[in-house]
């Protein structure tokens, strides 16, 4: 049974799950690890979180501290990057989509150091892209949440129409409509910046917007304006389901699960392979099969999973890995 404290066995140079990759060292090197995090909040229970808590297994189970810089906005990547470069920073991990162009314009001026991008594509020999295959664990919860639904109406609330997020929304609808062939679902988006993953207001709003349209579970895809997402299936007795990390906690009974997306492991795994001189140039996408993305049962959220749920959300899982159930990304 899925657990958000399950530790994966996920190795990010396992075969099979990278393409393309040229290695870097043979041998473990000294390294001074490195973390750019998205624009945001730093304890944003979701993706930077995430991030900050691999580092932080990192640092435990090493002993190497992790230098560490939280832009205000993406527009300050350039200023971040180049003060963890002067601290002397010879692996840098950064996390968000909106990285990727100037990441690959800057890396070829820093041959030496290793670039580790999450979330987002970018081209160069020492650039490293992690990402996931979000339909997948988006498909589990889409399950859930047709099963769930009294009204026979789901919604996703995103913060802005981007690639990314596309694929969230098409493993939801495909999860939704595998369940239940009449189910309808609401898509709307809190913004059309990168500000839109910050703004709670917002998402609240357009939250009970979709519940004035008979959604009663909302899958909110759109960082920390998922506060107010849930704050508002919360007051009008609704449900909605979390992402990135486990924040059932954070309205117990009104988050029927989280989809789990192991930022965390990307970023510890991606420092011990520089570590142990095994850090490889190239492209990761991880799915359900490296336990990278899932759903979280917990105490928070127990009661509201039927055991027909579980058992339907299982025979999916089992089934997207196997290979039966093909789950496509949106583009």
């Amino acid at each position: 049974m899925p657990h958000p404290t399950r530790r994966s066995i996920l190795s990010l140079g396992a075969a099979g799950t990278i393409l393309a990759l040229r290695p870097q060292r043979s041998q473990a090197a000294a390294i001074q690890p490195g973390l750019l995090y998205a624009a945001g909040q730093k304890f944003d229970k979701s993706f930077n979180e995430g991030a900050f808590a691999g580092a932080e297994r990192f640092k435990a189970a090493t002993g190497i501290p992790v230098t560490e810089y939280l832009p205000s906005s993406p527009s300050q990547f350039d200023q971040a990057a180049a003060s963890l470069l002067r601290r002397g920073v010879t692996d840098l991990v950064a996390i968000g989509f909106y990285y990727a162009t100037p990441l690959a314009r800057l890396a070829p001026a820093h041959p030496a150091v290793r670039f580790t991008l999450v979330d987002a594509l970018a081209e160069g020999p020492n650039i490293r892209c992690v990402t996931f295959k979000e339909q997948e664990g988006s498909f589990l919860v889409g399950v859930l949440a047709a099963l769930a639904s009294k009204s026979g109406t789901v919604g996703f609330v995103g913060a802005l129409d981007i690639p990314l997020i596309r694929k969230f929304i098409a493993g939801f609808e495909q999860g939704a409509r595998h369940a239940r062939g009449d189910i309808k679902v609401l898509v709307n988006f809190v913004g059309t910046t990168p500000a839109a993953f910050n703004d709670p207001t917002a998402g609240a709003e357009v939250a009970r917007s979709q519940f004035q349209r008979g959604a009663d579970v909302v899958f909110a895809g759109a960082g920390v304006s998922n506060f107010g997402i849930f704050a508002a299936a919360s007051e009008a007795r609704r449900l909605a389901i979390g992402v990135d990390s486990n924040q059932n906690y954070l309205y117990p009974g009104s988050i029927l699960t989280s989809m789990l997306k192991r930022v965390d492991l990307a970023v510890e795994s991606s420092f011990e392979a520089a570590r142990q001189g095994k850090w490889n140039a190239g492209t990761v996408a991880l799915g359900l099969a490296e336990g990278a993305v899932d759903y979280a049962l917990d105490e928070n959220n127990r009661t509201l999973l039927t055991p027909a749920m579980l058992e339907a959300v299982e025979d999916a899982r089992r089934a997207i890995v196997a290979g039966r159930i093909p789950v496509t990304d949106g583009s």
